[in-house]
């Protein structure tokens, strides 16, 4: 089995970025069609590994050890769906954690851009923090 599983790999060849292939299909890794969707242990799979770098981008920031649990969470929560480097651009959010500020800090969730764009999450995330 592992020949013929070698031999499809070859042809397929690997992408590790989205493609459109050859009859147009929207296609990742060795010619997985993505327009068929996944299946929910793959799309596990996948959440899994991205809290998981989610967690590590946050670990490497200094003030990020010393928050309470459910300000982690919110924060967490955050970067899980912004990424590390759009979290990053909270500076003022981030000043206010760093000063213990958490009513500023949530403040500053609320009025930003991404507050908009994802509405009632903005707000529990706010909450969580407020109530550090």
């Amino acid at each position: 089995m592992t020949d013929i599983q070698t031999w499809i790999k070859q042809c397929e060849g690997l992408k590790l970025t989205p493609y459109y292939d050859t009859t147009g299909h929207l296609t990742i890794g060795w010619g997985r069609n993505l327009t068929v969707g996944i299946r929910l242990d793959e799309a596990e799979f996948l959440f899994q590994n991205d809290f998981r770098q989610t967690l590590s981008e946050l670990q490497i920031c200094d003030w990020y050890d010393n928050l309470p649990p459910n300000v982690k969470n919110a924060l967490i929560n955050m970067n899980f769906n912004l990424g590390i480097s759009k979290l990053l651009e909270f500076t003022n959010m981030i000043t206010a954690l760093k000063e213990k500020d958490f009513t500023k800090a949530a403040q500053e969730v609320l009025n930003s851009e991404w507050a908009k764009q994802v509405g009632d999450r903005a707000k529990d995330v706010a909450l969580m923090i407020r109530q550090a």
